[in-house]
């Protein structure tokens, strides 16, 4: 299969800390993979450093076959991410985020088309600062797939979400799956990395500490996805 996105030996140190310590995964095209573990475990690292916004201190990043390290630009152009706190002008609308973060891209997305999928189409033209949370994360959604990408990275996506609108950003991901697109989803949610995730990888004290699918990783267990991840990552610390 396609391989969207490979990291091995992956290393990132701050002082004495190691907040990710040589670790490695694929994710091929058409894949939900997940990144489960406790607060400070090494995802939000791991994320930052496939994103190109944290230089790793050893291991190697490829996008789509593309060397992250060596060409961050065009890796980054096959890229769409919602990272756990999105920033925007105050008085920027919808539309003109939409339309900003587009002109980035070579063939993105139409913004009445994204504007429609997201539900944003009545909010189009409100100051950023008025939307709702929920409203924000939409619109961070909505940015994340203007570039159309190859690979989308998600940092606790269901941030602030209702459960309708957690049910609609899964169906989403489902949607881009089916498209070939690549997830890499980083989640505290056990039932929903159990829902939308094809492999989960358990990341404890920087390490990558299991690899499998959701039934994989329970069956033996007696116990739920949750029960696993407290016993390996407790077992990691």
């Amino acid at each position: 299969m396609t391989k969207a996105l490979t990291v091995s030996g992956l290393s990132r140190r701050y002082g004495a800390v190691r907040a990710v310590d040589k670790i490695g995964f694929e994710i091929a095209a058409g894949e939900i993979f997940g990144l489960l573990g406790p607060n400070g475990a090494g995802k939000t690292t791991a994320i930052e450093c496939v994103l190109g916004l944290v230089r790793p201190d050893a291991g190697s990043i490829h996008v789509c076959g593309i060397d992250a390290l060596a060409r961050p630009q065009d890796a980054r152009a096959r890229i769409g991410a919602v990272l756990q706190a999105t920033g925007l002008p105050d008085k920027i609308t919808p539309r003109e985020a939409l339309d900003v973060f587009g002109a980035f891209y070579p063939h993105p997305l139409q913004t009445d088309a994204l504007l429609d999928r997201f539900g944003l189409r009545e909010k189009q033209g409100l100051a950023y600062d008025t939307l709702s949370g929920g409203q924000k994360q939409r619109l961070a959604l909505a940015l994340a797939f203007v570039g159309d990408p190859q690979l989308l990275v998600l940092d606790e996506p269901a941030t602030g979400l209702d459960v309708q609108m957690r049910r609609e950003l899964h169906d989403h991901i489902r949607e881009v799956r089916a498209a070939g697109c690549a997830v890499l989803l980083a989640t505290h949610g056990m039932e929903e990395a159990a829902q939308l995730c094809d492999r989960i990888a358990v990341i404890a004290g920087g390490r990558i500490v299991a690899t499998g699918t959701p039934t994989e990783l329970i069956a033996g267990s007696g116990g739920s996805l949750e029960d696993v991840i407290l016993k390996l990552t407790g077992a990691a610390q």
